[in-house]
């Protein structure tokens, strides 16, 4: 059995970046947990889908008093002492009213302490009081009088913008939806005009405890009906009421708020940001907007987001045109450099990649930030993998020896020793591995795991299974080691043992897709039950279905039924896709098969340079009596 069919964790150089498609979407879960001490009404405003909605001002900015009363009344003594009211008529009546209702809180009696504290809240009309009041009754957790402080706040001072912000945080926790659209409608119409926008972005957060999410958008898009109408506005609302509308799975009337959104205002990125979350569902409706936005001067983040949002439709060129576009109009954006490098590497264009990965690893010599210190490691070893393609072993070390400190050991010293392995240093590889520093169990295995791979690779597989089996006793459920130990097995010929793993790990985990390849390419690999094998490989591939890998597995299984020329369209694009040394020793027999002996040649030499000493492709070169 191949080495990488059953793998778990892909070496594969593609990028995370290039898979991510943003979206968001509300917490879930009671808004009065029973474990917690108190009630936190400052609801996080959540990041849009690619930029962050700047509204703390609105939701955010609700004074807190100190616990002790008589602390902030020595405060107001202090020279700070306009931070209260002068209205504020504390004298030394109210004052010991206030230290009672302190006292009755410290002591136990919440209910007591919130009463003298709204009635000395009413007689001061001071907003500090009002809000301590509040305060005390959800901490409390007595949503009802917390609901009663604040509104009896707001009919005292009506002018205060601050009481109803509580009022719409409390119904929401108490589940009153519909008045909690009252309390948003008047929370933004209080607002200057020139806030509204970012605080109407701001509601899917402030919205996002509330179960049920159709009514949830039905209540926000009822309350923001005068937004919908002012041109300074319409295009956040549309925003806000089209990504309500998707987290609540009610996709048509998604697209159609951001289309009106967009409609409102061709310059907003809001609506540009929504259509890119819906792209998946509804490209025809949506692309040719988002095709018409890009031909205009758009953000670089915007840009990249439309990029990935290709990448993930598969559509691979207009991806790949973006990615110019956007290296040309934004040379100092880092992120364009590395998506556009890695992706050009994942369609076989190494001169190109490789050039693009060397300018993002220039750009972020010097920039310390974790982000792109993550994307350094991953274009370092992307251009270790390109020098090692290209025949460049030592060029590929030097780019190993870039890497930034917090690089994960265990993938960098797999990458080391592959490369030592390569010019036979064999001695050196595996101590490499045996020097990797693990500071957690799950570090401690994953090192068993790298040490056990390269063993079995090696010619060493009785090693590897004694290594794995002592593993496997300290973490016996362990899914990967599970999977390495059913590996080990197919080299030793235990094939029993290693069908009652991989069996073991399907019934547990019948998501996992390695698993089911790798029993099905056994199976097929010994020309056994064909048919299961090729049942086994394709629920692989339901799960999977962009992994090279298994498609690699479909394509040799259709081969061994006698398929040629299904086996041969496979296996194409398994090695478009994936150039690795056990494809091309799959897709040079079947050309040879089919009597194209230059091609199969030509890919068998290709698959050399990749990896000269695999095991299948070295087999399969002295079968056929090929002389490289």
């Amino acid at each position: 059995m191949p080495k990488r069919k059953s793998r778990i964790v892909d070496e594969t150089m593609r990028s995370t970046k290039l898979r991510r498609v943003t979206s968001t979407s509300g917490s879930s879960g009671m808004f009065f947990p029973d474990q917690e001490a108190d009630i936190r009404l400052s609801c996080a405003c959540q990041k849009s889908d690619w930029i962050m909605i700047v509204c703390m001002k609105f939701w955010y900015q609700l004074a807190v008093l100190s616990s002790c009363i008589t602390g902030a009344l020595a405060q107001s003594a202090a020279p700070q002492a306009d931070k209260l009211p002068e209205r504020s008529a504390l004298d030394a009546v109210l004052f010991y009213q206030v230290l009672l209702g302190e006292l009755n809180v410290r002591e136990g009696s919440a209910g007591s302490g919130f009463s003298i504290m709204l009635d000395a809240a009413r007689k001061t009309r001071d907003p500090a009081l009002f809000q301590r009041a509040v305060d005390i009754a959800l901490q409390a957790r007595s949503g009802e009088a917390a609901l009663q402080a604040a509104q009896t706040w707001k009919k005292e001072l009506s002018q205060a913008t601050e009481p109803n912000r509580y009022i719409l945080q409390i119904l929401l926790a108490l589940n009153r939806i519909e008045e909690a659209g009252h309390a948003l409608a008047v929370s933004i119409n209080e607002l200057p005009l020139a806030e509204q926008a970012p605080a109407i972005a701001s509601v899917p957060g402030v919205f996002g405890r509330v179960q049920d999410k159709s009514l949830a958008a039905d209540v926000v898009e009822k309350a923001l009906a005068k937004a919908l109408k002012r041109p300074e506005t319409a295009a956040s609302a549309w925003t806000t009421i089209g990504r309500m509308r998707r987290d609540a799975n009610q996709i048509p009337q998604a697209v159609d708020a951001a289309v009106k959104g967009h409609t409102a205002d061709p310059h907003a990125q809001g609506p540009l940001i929504l259509s890119l979350s819906l792209m998946s569902t509804s490209s025809n409706t949506l692309k040719p907007l988002l095709d018409a936005a890009m031909k205009q001067d758009t953000s670089a983040p915007l840009r990249l987001g439309y990029a990935r949002t290709l990448i993930a439709l598969q559509q691979t060129p207009e991806a790949l045109a973006q990615l110019s576009l956007l290296n040309t109009k934004f040379p100092e954006f880092f992120d364009g450099w590395l998506v556009h490098g890695l992706l050009l590497l994942e369609n076989n264009q190494a001169t190109d990649a490789e050039s693009r990965l060397q300018q993002y690893v220039r750009l972020t010599a010097q920039n310390k930030d974790p982000e792109h210190q993550a994307g350094r490691t991953e274009a370092l070893f992307a251009l270790s993998q390109i020098a090692q393609r290209q025949g460049h072993l030592g060029r590929a070390h030097q780019w190993l020896a870039q890497m930034p400190v917090g690089a994960d050991p265990i993938k960098l010293a797999s990458r080391q020793a592959e490369l030592l392995s390569l010019e036979g240093r064999l001695d050196e590889a595996r101590q490499v591995l045996a020097q990797i520093k693990t500071t957690t169990p799950e570090q401690a295995l994953q090192k068993s795991l790298a040490q056990s791979q390269w063993l079995r690779e090696n010619q060493q597989a009785e090693q590897a299974y004694s290594l794995v089996k002592t593993a496997l006793a300290a973490s016996p459920n362990h899914a990967e080691l599970q999977t390495e130990l059913a590996l080990i097995c197919e080299k030793l010929k235990k094939f029993d043992e290693m069908e009652a793993l991989l069996r073991q790990i399907m019934k547990s985990n019948p998501k996992e897709p390695h698993a089911f390849n790798a029993l099905g390419y056994s199976l097929a690999d010994r020309k056994l039950r064909l048919d299961e094998a090729r049942m086994l490989i394709t629920q692989a591939a339901a799960l999977s279905p962009q992994d090279a890998f298994i498609q690699d597995s479909l394509g040799w299984v259709a081969f061994r039924q006698g398929n040629h020329a299904e086996a041969l369209e496979i296996l194409r694009a398994a090695y478009k896709a994936r150039q690795d040394a056990e494809i091309a020793a799959h897709l040079g027999e079947v050309l040879w098969n089919m009597g194209l002996t230059q091609e199969a040649g030509a890919i068998w030499r290709e698959g050399l340079q990749l990896k000269a000493g695999n095991e299948t492709l070295q087999e399969t070169i002295k079968r056929f009596n090929f002389k490289p």
